[in-house]
């Protein structure tokens, strides 16, 4: 709560009440060291704006100089009462007595809280009055305490909200993406392209292969990046909920209905949507869906309010739609509203060469969060390069944190992989190292990965070091040392 708000309450309270007119809280600005009205009842605004003093001056100054009340019985026979508001007229026949009240945080005086009183003579005490204010200005001071907390909560929010951003946004830099094979430079330069427009992506892919990640990716570098990514697995909601979950239902729509709520698309509202496993949503839904793709505008399931909404669509889907669509169980116009840029994401099997990288990653990934340093053998890798991985880059990471938590010693060997292989692909693995060459060894393979990042990068910054560095997440001195490292030529 402002605490401004309640000051003025019981400033009018202090005026019907008690008798106590004018009353004004006036703050010190720590900056210009001048005293300003922050709060006045019984003030024009052009009478506020002229009670400005210095520290010292007049009566106001005093208080906030010495850190002391001060009472002037008769203001008409005090010199040191300035009336810079000009607000009461000739103070010389005003018959007004004056009280003013320092207020303190932590023992520093932030500002005075002063009043009239009408003057009725020298025998009449004002020190009841005294401690009434001083009572007053000391929850004045709590009042501002609080607020001041608050105020450095919402900031220190604010802060942590930016830096929770950022190290969200972190893993979808292209940067950051783990590969070394042409089939994923090709994906990565797709997605890049496409980032930069508005166009629908629709994402191909077996299960695994990170059409997630390549979706974030998208959104985190389009102008939509500081916009909300919302993704909803459609495969995982019942047929008899999707809708609702989609675009929201109003109270009462159907049992169990006891709030509005706002649906999916209606969150991505200026962000992007993933609908992930698209293929799966059922024919009643699609119809809808394809509304939204055309006009950008619904209901709310039981609602008659159109609702317009802003969204980016991203889909993703691991079916043949082209058969659904011969099948009937997918519209033919909706596939071609998703398709409008298709990308499809290679299985692990067939980019076998990313393998090395990606171990390392994950290696080193829950090596971290287990407090291991746990390395593999060249022949355990071998074993992993002629795994066909029907889970892909998923299995692969669920593979690796296993053996990890699992492991007895700090080096993996061929008997610690926990995945099943057939013989005749076992005796194959002295071939392995001729087929991939530096990818056996874990540290070339790191390297090369590093090198073809930073040449992808120069060439998406046409060749400017300093641009290139920035998406890269390094300082331009970091990225001439690498340049010159690995012997990169540039245009």
């Amino acid at each position: 709560v402002d605490p401004r708000v309640t000051l003025t309450s019981i400033l009018e309270i202090l005026a019907e009440s008690m008798g106590m007119s004018r009353g004004t809280l006036t703050l010190l600005d720590p900056e210009t060291k001048q005293l300003y009205i922050e709060l006045a009842h019984g003030l024009t605004p052009e009478e506020k704006s002229r009670g400005v003093y210095r520290i010292g001056e007049g009566i106001t100054g005093k208080v906030v100089e010495t850190g002391e009340p001060i009472i002037v019985p008769d203001i008409g026979k005090e010199p040191l009462f300035l009336n810079r508001t000009r607000s009461r007229g000739d103070i010389r026949r005003e018959n007004i007595s004056f009280i003013c009240v320092p207020v303190k945080v932590k023992g520093d005086t932030i500002g005075v809280l002063s009043v009239d009183r009408l003057f009725i003579d020298k025998s009449v005490s004002l020190d009841e009055d005294v401690r009434i204010l001083t009572v007053v200005t000391s929850l004045i001071g709590q009042a501002f305490t609080t607020a001041k907390m608050v105020e450095l909560e919402k900031k220190n929010l604010i802060k942590e909200k930016l830096s929770l951003q950022r190290e969200l946004k972190s893993p979808y830099r292209f940067a950051n993406i783990v590969f070394v094979s042409d089939k994923m430079r090709e994906i990565l330069d797709s997605a890049w392209r496409v980032s930069q427009s508005k166009a629908t992506v629709l994402l191909r892919g077996e299960s695994g292969t990170g059409k997630e990640l390549i979706a974030r990716t998208i959104h985190y570098h389009s102008k939509r990046c500081d916009k909300s990514f919302i993704s909803v697995n459609c495969a995982a909601i019942p047929d008899t909920l999707i809708e609702s979950d989609l675009f929201g239902h109003v109270k009462g729509s159907f049992t169990g209905a006891v709030n509005d709520k706002k649906g999916r698309f209606e969150l991505a509202d200026e962000g992007t949507l993933f609908l992930d496993e698209i293929g799966d949503i059922p024919p009643s839904t699609q119809v809808k869906l394809l509304r939204v793709l055309q006009e950008r505008r619904f209901e709310r399931v039981g609602g008659s309010k159109g609702i317009t909404v802003d969204v980016r669509i991203i889909a993703a889907t691991n079916r043949n739609l082209e058969d659904a669509v011969k099948e009937g169980k997918f519209r033919e116009d909706l596939y071609y509203r998703l398709n409008v840029v298709p990308i499809r994401i290679p299985s692990l099997r067939e980019r076998k060469e990313d393998i090395p990288p990606l171990v390392g990653h994950f290696l080193q990934l829950y090596n971290e969060e287990n407090g291991r340093d746990v390395k593999i053998s060249n022949e355990a890798l071998d074993t992993l390069l002629i795994y066909d991985w029907p889970g892909n880059v998923r299995e692969l990471e669920n593979c690796i944190e296993r053996m990890i938590v699992m492991a007895k010693n700090d080096l993996i060997m061929t008997e610690d992989v926990p995945i099943t292989i057939d013989t005749k692909l076992l005796n194959r693995q002295s071939d392995m190292s001729s087929v991939y060459g530096q990818a056996r060894t874990l540290d070339n393979t790191i390297e090369f990965m590093e090198k073809e990042k930073i040449i992808e990068a120069l060439k998406r910054a046409g060749y400017v070091q300093a641009r290139a560095a920035r998406q890269l997440g390094i300082t331009s001195r970091q990225i001439g040392y690498k340049i010159k490292k690995y012997g990169i030529t540039t245009p």
